[in-house]
Formats: structure tokens, C-alpha cells, sequence
């Protein structure tokens, strides 16, 4: 089965997926003069305004929906696995893929909000609503909502349970099947309470457990603070193959950390976008910047915190794609969560093991969280368009099952299948949002000017000549009229 997933893994994630992946938040940066920077404080003003209504959620929980999505196991295993097989450079690509992929994250989310839905009661959206209101095209947008169904019910949640359960049993010695049964039972409770229980969950986690992973990086950087100048020269020396002992590597080293930031950051995967749409925003543009936003916090904020904790303790093997190692300072220590742990464990031995465990847990669950909402939310556009009352049902099930499967079998494995999930939506959705890209322009653009002419803005499609953009015309101004 292996050999089957690194074939299709080969072919899903070519340098033509790399380059799409890297021109694509090139274009849209350069396009729109950088809104990561121009806009940054606006960000955070936006992060923290208006509610939540009975139909959306608030601005700052989709912000959480979406950071528990992103900010999860790829923070801690998949940095290390990003540092084990393309060097110590692999941490700088990562830090390219999530710059530039604030521009892509903001076009995607943007859209959600311009086509997003009310359906039963609650706000639908993303690229399987966009792809068919804006490209018009029914056929791509049923492949995508089946390509989120298949990549989030199937394919991506074993590789959170599994570092889940590797970490428990490093810590503690918990069994994975006990860890994978818990871990169900959890999942179960709060999925059943909808997008509102899962908001609540993710706005109270989320920034608790970023905000004491980065406290705790900081306390051992600084307590080995003599170390940072070299750690950092070793970061851009080895991305751009100025290291002698990483030179060799450099392919590999931009390859991994565009994979794993894009695994992690999920800019243009298309994930994103579901969370975006069930905020309660007046204008597009809001919950795009604000999603532009959440990239920042996974990989310049998180990421970089695990990066630094691993090599500024030297807690790291890198692999030769020839075979053997370029450099092993964890003899037998397999790739994943246990290099965030020994780097912790290092500076705080009596509890580091034990806490990563834990951050790595509300991580990992948290994403897994997210990972069903937006399952669901793709699996309620197939309803709609197959009258098919039992598809939500199934992903529920279908999610449960993988996550409890993924805590019990090989790392290898549960990465390999996450990857080729992560592959195969971002290759769908970056081809939509590219050809959408001018309506994104146009809600930037709109908000902008709205904001210099002292407004809050309010979006109106129709003065944009944006058709289809049905919620606003039909719902949200008569409702505010009133």
C-alpha cells in the first residue's frame, strides 16, 4: 500500500504542483501590492470586530475554526519531518509558502464570502459553491466537494490521530488504541452539536494552546539565545545551498518545505474558505484579510516556533535521499513528533516530553475538528445537489473511523495519505481561484475605497457587476433594510 501512495504522491505533488503552489501567492501578492504588509494592522482590527448572529458565526470564531484547522500536527511533526528531509533550509521555504500565501488565502476567502449560502439555517461556502456560482461550471465544483469529502473524511485525519498517539506513548505510555478510542469518543460529542459547538471549542482552544506553545519556545531560545545568530545563518545558508554539509539538498529542501508549509498553513488548499463563509461579515474583504491573517499565526508564528526549539537544540536527523544520514544526532529516532519532544525535554526534562504531548493533542484535535466541519460543509453542497440526506451522515462516520485507524498504524503511512489528500484539493482549488481571481481583485478593491471615503464598508455585487452573488442581493441587504 505503500509503494501505491508514493506513486500517487509522485505524480499529485510534481515541481509543476511546487511552482503552482509558489507563482500562485507570487501573482496574487504582486497583484494586490501586498495586502500581508499594507494591511496588517487592519487585520487584527478586523480579527477582533463584530458577532456572531444565529446564522454565522463571528469574525474572530471563523479565525479560530480556521487556525485549529491549520494550526495542528504540522506545526510540531511536520516541521520536524520538513527538517529530517530537506535539511534546515526547509524552515525558510516554509516561511516563502506562508508570505506568500497570505495573497492566496485572502482571494480564496473572499470568494467564500461573495458566494457563500444560507442553507438550513446556517452559512455554507467555499470553493465547491464558488466554483459553481462564479465559474459556472457544475461538473468542478462536484469534483471538488468530492475531493474535500474523500481528502478530510479519509485521507488526512489518521495523520493527526497517529502523532496524537506517538506522542501519548512517548510521554506517557498510553496505548494508540486507547488514544484513538478517546479521541472518537471526544470527536463524536462535540461534531454532533454542529459549526456553533465547534466555533465555541475552537475560539476558547486555539489561541490558549498557540499562545503557551510560542511562551514556552521562547523560554528555550532565549535560554540558549547564544546559539540563535547560527541557527539562523544555518536556515538561509542551507536554503540556498551555501551550507556545504546541506548543498546538495536544495531541491529537497525547497520541495518539503513548500509541501509542509502548505500542509500546515492550507493557503490555496482550499480549506479555509469553509470557515470563511460562516462568518457574519458586512463585506467580503473582512473575513479575507482576516483569514490572510491566520497564516501568520500557523507557520511565521508556530512553525517557527517548533524550528527553532529542534535546531537550536540540535534535537534532529536529516536523511540522504541516497541513503543514510547528512547529519544524526537522534540515533533511531523515527521522524515525527518525538524531535519536538527530545528539543523541549532537553531544556525542561521533567515535564517537556509531557507537554508536548499535550499542546500536540489540542493541536491535532482541534484540526481534526475542523477537518469535519469542512467535510461536512462539502458533503451538504452534495446533498443539495443529489438529494442525498445520508452523505453528512456518512462523513461522521467515515471520520471517526479514520481517526481512531490513523492512531494505530505507521506514521509512514498516515503522512503519505494526508499528503496525497492535501495534493489533490490544493491542484483543484488553485486552478478556480486563479480563474475567479478578478473577482477577489474587485473586493479589495471596493473595500478599499470604501474605506478611504470614511465608510464601513458594505458590499454590494451588483454595483460590482458580480452576478450570482445571491446571499447578498437576495438576503443580506433586504435583511438590513428592514
Amino acid at each position: 500500500m505503500m509503494d501505491i501512495i508514493n506513486t500517487l504522491n509522485g505524480l499529485v505533488w510534481s515541481k509543476a504542483l511546487i511552482y503552482l503552489c509558489l507563482g500562485t501567492g507570487l501573482y496574487f501578492s504582486i497583484k494586490m501590492r501586498f495586502p500581508q504588509v499594507r494591511h496588517f494592522k487592519e487585520m487584527i482590527r478586523l480579527m477582533l470586530d463584530g458577532g456572531a448572529s444565529d446564522r454565522g458565526v463571528s469574525s474572530f470564531q471563523s479565525l479560530a475554526i480556521s487556525v485549529s484547522g491549520r494550526v495542528g500536527t504540522g506545526n510540531i511533526a511536520g516541521v520536524a519531518t520538513a527538517i529530517a528531509l530537506g535539511g534546515p533550509g526547509a524552515l525558510f521555504w516554509m516561511w516563502v509558502i506562508a508570505f506568500l500565501g497570505a495573497g492566496s488565502a485572502y482571494i480564496e476567502s473572499a470568494l467564500a464570502q461573495v458566494y457563500k449560502v444560507d442553507q438550513d439555517g446556517e452559512y455554507r461556502g467555499g470553493p465547491a459553491y464558488y466554483i459553481e456560482k462564479g465559474m459556472g461550471v457544475k461538473w468542478y465544483a462536484v469534483l471538488f466537494a468530492i475531493s474535500a469529502v474523500i481528502a478530510l473524511g479519509i485521507l488526512m485525519p489518521g495523520t493527526q490521530s497517529n502523532s496524537i498517539a506517538t506522542a501519548m506513548n512517548n510521554a506517557f505510555g498510553i496505548n494508540p488504541a486507547i488514544t484513538g478510542g478517546a479521541l472518537v469518543i471526544a470527536m463524536g460529542l462535540i461534531i454532533l452539536g454542529g459549526v456553533k459547538r465547534i466555533g465555541k471549542v475552537a475560539e476558547v482552544v486555539a489561541p490558549f494552546m498557540a499562545t503557551g506553545y510560542i511562551i514556552i519556545a521562547l523560554i528555550i531560545i532565549v535560554m540558549n539565545i547564544s546559539a540563535l545568530p547560527g541557527v539562523l545563518a544555518l536556515i538561509f545558508k542551507s536554503a540556498f545551498a551555501v551550507e556545504p554539509a546541506f548543498g546538495g539538498i536544495i531541491g529537497m529542501a525547497i520541495s518539503w518545505g513548500v509541501k509542509r508549509g502548505i500542509y500546515s498553513n492550507e493557503a490555496g488548499q482550499g480549506t479555509g474558505p469553509q470557515a470563511a463563509a460562516a462568518a457574519e461579515v458586512s463585506h467580503p474583504a473582512k473575513q479575507g484579510l482576516v483569514q490572510a491573517f491566520s497564516v501568520y499565526i500557523d507557520t511565521l508564528f508556530v512553525c517557527s516556533a517548533t524550528g527553532f526549539m529542534i535546531l537550536i537544540t540540535g534535537m534532529y536527523n536529516v536523511h540522504n535521499p541516497a541513503g543514510g544520514f547528512i547529519f544524526e544526532n537522534l540515533p533511531g529516532v523515527e521522524i515525527g513528533p518525538t524531535y519536538t519532544q527530545r528539543a523541549v525535554e532537553s531544556v525542561f526534562p521533567v515535564f517537556g516530553s509531557g507537554f508536548v504531548a499535550i499542546a500536540l493533542l489540542l493541536f491535532a484535535f482541534t484540526s481534526l475538528l475542523a477537518y469535519y466541519y469542512i467535510g461536512e460543509t462539502n458533503a451538504a453542497y452534495l446533498q443539495k445537489k443529489w438529494n442525498c440526506k445520508w452523505i453528512i451522515n456518512a462523513v461522521r462516520i467515515f471520520i471517526l473511523a479514520t481517526t481512531f485507524y490513523g492512531a494505530i498504524k505507521t506514521a509512514g503511512l498516515a503522512w503519505g495519505l494526508a499528503d496525497l489528500g492535501v495534493g489533490i484539493m490544493a491542484w483543484v482549488n488553485i486552478i478556480a481561484i486563479l480563474i475567479l481571481r478578478k473577482i477577489g481583485f474587485k473586493t479589495l478593491d471596493d473595500y478599499e475605497q470604501q474605506k478611504a471615503d470614511g465608510k464601513d464598508p458594505v458590499f454590494d455585487p451588483e454595483k460590482l457587476a458580480i452576478e450570482n452573488a445571491d446571499f447578498w442581493v437576495n438576503d443580506y441587504h433586504k435583511e438590513n433594510i428592514s
